[in-house]
C-alpha cells in the first residue's frame, strides 16, 4: 500500500449543478445555502442498481424476494441532499444534534478533475500552504496551466524538471506513478466519479504516495461523498471520545460500530465533529475543516500537516522508551568494560610487581 509521508504533511472542499464542470482556473469556497443551485459536480443521481441482471430460475420464490436492489447514494451538492444529510443526522443522533444547531453549515468546493485533484494533493503533501501553494503555481506554469495537467503531462516531465521547480524525487516519483495508472487505464476521471466508494479507497491507496487519511479527504472534500469515516484521522476519534464520553481514545478498528448511526452521512457528521473539536481547544484556528476564514484547500493541507505531526509524534513516543533502553544498555556496557579494564590494570601492576606478569 501507499505511502503517505514523506518528511512532516496534506488537504480539504461552492456550491453544487451538475453538468459542465467550472474552470479550475481558481477555488471558491462559499457556504451551502438551502436552495442554492447544485456544485458543478458530475454526479450520478439517486438511482437504484440491481444486483445482478438476472435472477436465478432455481431460487425458490420466497428468496428471490429478499433481494433487495442496493441505492446509490448521491453526491452532497446535489440540490437539497446536504439540507437531508443534516436533517437525518439530528434525529438520528440527539448528541449530535446540539452541535449541527451551534456551528455553521459545511461548505463544498467546486469540482476539479480528479487526476488534478490528486496531483495537487501529492503536491502540497507535508509543506506548509504557502510554501506548497509556490510549488504547484510553478508547477501549473510548467504544465502550461491548469487545464493542461492530464496524465501525457505529467509523464512528459523529468525529475529533474520537477526538482527545479522544487518537487522532491519521491513526489515526482508519485506524480508519475499515477499518471501511469491514467495512462494504462488502471484508473480514469470517469471511473474515479462511478466507483463506489471501497472500490475506489482500494484503487486510489494502490497510488504510490496516497494513503488512507488522502483518499478520504479527497472523498469527502473533492467528490462530496456522503458518508465516508476518516476513521484514522486523530481529530475524529477525539471527538468521537469527546462526544460519547469515552474514557480511552477509540481504536480506528473501533470507530464503525460507533458511529453506525451517522450512515448514510459520516462524511457530514465528521465534518460538525471536527468543529467540536476545534471549538473545545484540540486544534489551533484554521487547522480544522469548516474554519470560514480559511479556504478548504488549505484547511485540508493543513489538517494533514497536523495528522502526520501526530503520526510522528506517536512514532517517536515508541522509540523513546526503545533508545532509553539501549542507552541505558550502552552505559551499562561503558560501565562494566571500565570495571573490567580496571580491574586488569590493577592486576597486571600486582602481578608485575611481583614477578614481572604481563597481563594483556
Amino acid at each position: 500500500m501507499a505511502e503517505e509521508s514523506e518528511s512532516a504533511s496534506e488537504p480539504n472542499p461552492n456550491t453544487p449543478t451538475l453538468t459542465n464542470p467550472p474552470s479550475t482556473d481558481a477555488i471558491n469556497v462559499v457556504p451551502l445555502q438551502a436552495h442554492s443551485p447544485p456544485t458543478k459536480l458530475p454526479s450520478r443521481p439517486r438511482k437504484i442498481r440491481k444486483l445482478s441482471n438476472t435472477v436465478d430460475p432455481s431460487l425458490p420464490k420466497t428468496q428471490i424476494s429478499t433481494i433487495v436492489p442496493r441505492i446509490v447514494s448521491r453526491s452532497l451538492s446535489y440540490e437539497g441532499e446536504l439540507e437531508s444529510a443534516i436533517n437525518y443526522l439530528k434525529s438520528s443522533d440527539p448528541l449530535l444534534s446540539p452541535l449541527i444547531e451551534t456551528y455553521p453549515l459545511p461548505t463544498l468546493e467546486l469540482f476539479q478533475p480528479p487526476f488534478l485533484a490528486l496531483t495537487k494533493s501529492i503536491l502540497f503533501q507535508q509543506l506548509a500552504y504557502k510554501a506548497g501553494s509556490s510549488i504547484y503555481t510553478r508547477f501549473i506554469s510548467l504544465c502550461g496551466g491548469e487545464s493542461n495537467v492530464v496524465p501525457d503531462m505529467v509523464l512528459g516531465l523529468t525529475p529533474q524538471q520537477l526538482r527545479q521547480i522544487g518537487v522532491s524525487a519521491r513526489k515526482a516519483s508519485y506524480l508519475h506513478d499515477l499518471a501511469r495508472k491514467y495512462q494504462n487505464g488502471i484508473l480514469s476521471d470517469k471511473s474515479i466519479v462511478d466507483m463506489d466508494d471501497k472500490s475506489l479507497f482500494t484503487m486510489l491507496t494502490m497510488v504510490n504516495g496516497i494513503g488512507s487519511w488522502s483518499v478520504h479527504m479527497f472523498m469527502i472534500f473533492s467528490l462530496h461523498r456522503p458518508d465516508v469515516l476518516p476513521i484514522h484521522d486523530l481529530g475524529i476519534r477525539k471527538g468521537v471520545r469527546m462526544l460519547y464520553g469515552l474514557e480511552d481514545l477509540p481504536r480506528p478498528s473501533q470507530m464503525d460500530q460507533l458511529c453506525e448511526k451517522w450512515k448514510p452521512y459520516r462524511s457530514v457528521a465528521s465534518w460538525y465533529i471536527w468543529r467540536f473539536v476545534e471549538a473545545k481547544g484540540g486544534n489551533s484556528k484554521g487547522n480544522v475543516v469548516g474554519n470560514s476564514d480559511v479556504s478548504l484547500q488549505q484547511q485540508m493541507l493543513s489538517m494533514q500537516q497536523q495528522q502526520q505531526q501526530q503520526q510522528q509524534q506517536q512514532h517517536q513516543q515508541f522509540l523513546d522508551p526503545i533508545n532509553g533502553i539501549l542507552d541505558v544498555g550502552g552505559k551499562l556496557v561503558d560501565y562494566f568494560q571500565g570495571m573490567c579494564m580496571g580491574t586488569v590494570i590493577e592486576v597486571h601492576m600486582v602481578v608485575s610487581g611481583r614477578g614481572g606478569l604481563f597481563l594483556g
